[in-house]
């Protein structure tokens, strides 16, 4: 591929509902421009973009693709994402290496909680964008509803471009609204003039006012003439729109089919025309050595540095650090220095990435899009500079995962594959974690979603041969007493030779303290326990919090008092008092009025207003308590409750067929409660057999 300058290139990420239409529109468009002979479709699996098996299989973005696009002597890097929520994490790297984005939406689906989402993010990265309206070959598909519900949604900036015209059903051709002229599709692909159907007319002056009213929003003096009844020259429209697209002010709505290859290029020539280029974008990082602020600004005649968005390990193509070059020019043979590892890689090969076939470039300009190869420590989020002007750049916001399920070899042998497959996984994809929660004898996988850590699975056994099993997490309960005890247990036991012996008399009362497993004091007076004992005394308490007498649980805020006891000359010893200690311990316990606690989280759920009563009483079923309410921006509301964890299984899911997907959340560990009785007996039932068993699996 050739080498583009930074004002011949376009960065441009897809965003939008999942099945709304990108990965097909970037297809069209691929094939609009000549890089493939046919056009593949997702259900065949034979896109550029859904090249993963996973993706294959199940028909549906999982991972961000790059596709640069050359268009006249432009290059437009597409950056094509997942549309659902459990692949956030890729869209989130997307947005970050990209200068403008277009949000799809199907006219005959409208605008739905993905569209909304995008126009968020748009919002949140300053991002200028223009929205495309697929389907438009669809009888039911409704252009100028999607329009409508946009301009409700977000006011004046939304500028229609075009109007479908359709003859007995068909999608032949469109009205330009900024020329106010008819175009219609031949069967080779071109377009010829036409007039204006009479029926479009009506349609065109509403849009063509929008589009006017959009412009003179922009400036007093378009403004003051507007209102005096002038006309806008066609230039004059265009510089404003040039100016105003760039700068986000103003939306423009384009439309089109990406099963017939319709509309792809006036959305080409209009990317080209109206979104910026990285030049026109600033990009601050800081100097590491000097402490000030770095302006790299896509300036290709500053020191070089790049930033890592997102890093590919497939066992298949091998490992790339996807990079946007930020400043400067880099080249092959490069020596560029990650300033967060403390290390200095030589560049070698160059790369520009096609789906998952990559292409060799000699160098990339400021503003690029391109992959580096088998960089040893590099990781996503990471910068790149020379050591000589060590730059940083703030690391992308990646969302945090909530969802988790413990998971298990299904075949024996297997733990450490699994966590090396794992790990690998985990360098892709920031939204995957796994935590080691020895406590109870389990280890978890977290993720965005059910879905998520099913593909999780999926990718496991087809790329590493290793079958993992996803089950439901054991809670961390602990035990706990409310009362006094007094108590004694005498050891004694006699096997020919020395025999041993202990005798302590104990008291077990509440410390107060749930943060500490248990206080040991000794009060002992005459020497009935020889002080020499006492440190066996507290390992057996030691040994015994461990796994309590109710539920085999951790105990917690116990105060153990030695107070008396008695011993033998020759047979008593460290085990002995140990042992006497541990079963005293138990004995205590059980007769101290013992109670399991249960971990609470702090929760908070963000919502769209209309569901906050849904959200509340589905709350009060889980045994939350809400706390408070407090209004957020878009509209939304942050609801405040107490929940027990073990009512946050499933909540991901649930919540998403609440809110249609709208709602997100939140938690943290907060602290410890009594638990209810029906869930404690419950709890103690099928936990008896762990009492006796070592095995805490």
């Amino acid at each position: 591929m050739n080498v583009y300058t930074t004002d011949k290139i376009r960065n441009v990420v897809l965003l939008g509902h999942g099945g709304c239409g990108k990965t097909s529109l970037a297809e069209a468009m691929a094939y609009l421009a000549g890089m493939t002979t046919r056009m593949g479709k997702v259900t065949d699996g034979n896109t550029i973009s859904d090249y993963d098996k996973e993706e294959i299989k199940r028909h549906f973005s999982i991972n961000t693709t790059v596709i640069p696009i050359v268009w006249g002597d432009t290059k437009i890097n597409i950056l094509d994402t997942p549309g659902y929520f459990d692949f956030v994490g890729e869209v989130e790297e997307a947005v970050s290496a990209a200068d403008a984005a277009i949000i799809v939406v199907s006219g005959k689906a409208g605008i739905e909680v993905g569209t909304k989402k995008a126009w968020e993010l748009c919002e949140t990265y300053k991002l200028p964008r223009m929205v495309f309206v697929t389907d438009m070959d669809i009888d039911e598909a409704s252009y100028r509803q999607v329009v409508e519900d946009l301009q409700q949604l977000y006011g004046k900036r939304i500028a229609p471009f075009h109007l479908p015209i359709r003859e007995n059903g068909q999608f032949v051709g469109y009205v330009n609204v900024l020329q106010q002229r008819a175009k219609r599709w031949k069967d080779n692909g071109e377009v010829e003039k036409v007039e204006v159907p009479e029926y479009s007319k009506e349609n065109l002056g509403i849009c063509r006012e929008a589009l006017m009213e959009a412009v003179a929003e922009t400036s007093e003096e378009f403004m003051d003439r507007y209102f005096g009844g002038e006309e806008f020259s066609e230039d004059e429209i265009r510089q404003a729109l040039r100016v105003n697209v760039s700068d986000g002010s103003i939306v423009p709505v384009l439309m089109g089919s990406n099963v017939l290859a319709r509309g792809m290029y006036t959305l080409m020539v209009d990317i080209v025309k109206y979104l910026p280029s990285p030049e026109k974008r600033s990009c601050t990082g800081i100097n590491a050595k000097s402490n000030e602020v770095y302006n790299a600004d896509y300036d290709f005649a500053k020191p070089k540095s790049a930033y890592i968005f997102k890093t590919i390990a497939d066992p298949f193509i091998g490992k790339y650090s996807l990079i946007k070059v930020n400043s400067g020019v880099i080249k092959t043979d490069d020596l560029l220095y990650n300033q967060h590892k403390d290390t200095e890689e030589k560049i070698g090969k160059i790369y520009v990435l096609c789906g998952n076939k990559p292409e060799e470039v000699k160098e990339l300009h400021a503003g690029d899009i391109g992959a580096l190869a088998k960089l040893t420590k590099a990781a996503t989020t990471d910068s790149l500079s020379t050591k000589a002007n060590p730059i940083l750049y703030i690391r992308t916001q990646i969302s945090i995962p909530y969802t988790y399920k413990r998971y298990k070899a299904v075949n024996k042998g297997d733990e450490d594959k699994i966590s090396q497959a794992l790990q690998k996984l985990m360098l892709e994809d920031l939204t995957l974690k796994t935590v080691n929660d020895s406590e109870n004898g389990q280890t978890l996988l977290y993720g965005m979603g059910d879905q998520h850590l099913d593909v999780v699975a999926s990718k496991l056994l087809e790329r590493y041969k290793v079958q993992i099993e996803l089950k439901k997490p054991k809670v961390a309960f602990r035990e706990t007493i409310r009362k006094k005890a007094d108590v004694e247990y005498k050891y004694k036991k006699q096997s020919g030779g020395h025999g041993q012996y202990g005798h302590v008399k104990m008291t077990f009362e509440p410390s107060g303290d749930l943060e500490t497993p248990y206080v040991f004091e000794q009060c002992v007076v005459g020497g009935a326990v020889p002080k020499n004992f006492f440190p066996a005394v507290e390992k057996g308490i030691q040994e015994g919090v461990v796994k309590g007498p109710m539920a085999a649980y951790p105990v917690v805020g116990v105060k153990a008092v030695l107070y008396d006891g008695s011993y033998h000359p020759v047979d008593s010893s460290e085990m002995a008092f140990k042992v006497a200690a541990l079963q005293a311990f138990k004995k205590g316990i059980m007769e101290a009025s013992p109670i399991l606690l249960e971990p609470i989280a702090s929760l908070k759920v963000v919502v769209p207003d209309k569901y906050t009563g849904d959200i509340m009483g589905d709350l009060n079923k889980r045994r939350g308590r809400v706390l408070g309410m407090n209004p957020t921006e878009h509209g939304y509301q942050e609801i405040v409750a107490d929940i027990p964890y073990m009512e946050l299984y499933g909540y991901n899911t649930d919540l998403r067929s609440m809110t249609g997907g709208s709602g997100t959340f939140s938690y943290e560990f907060a602290r410890y409660e009594q638990t209810p009785s029906d869930i404690q007996e419950k709890e103690i039932a099928e936990r008896a057999g762990k009492l006796d068993n070592t095995d805490n699996s």
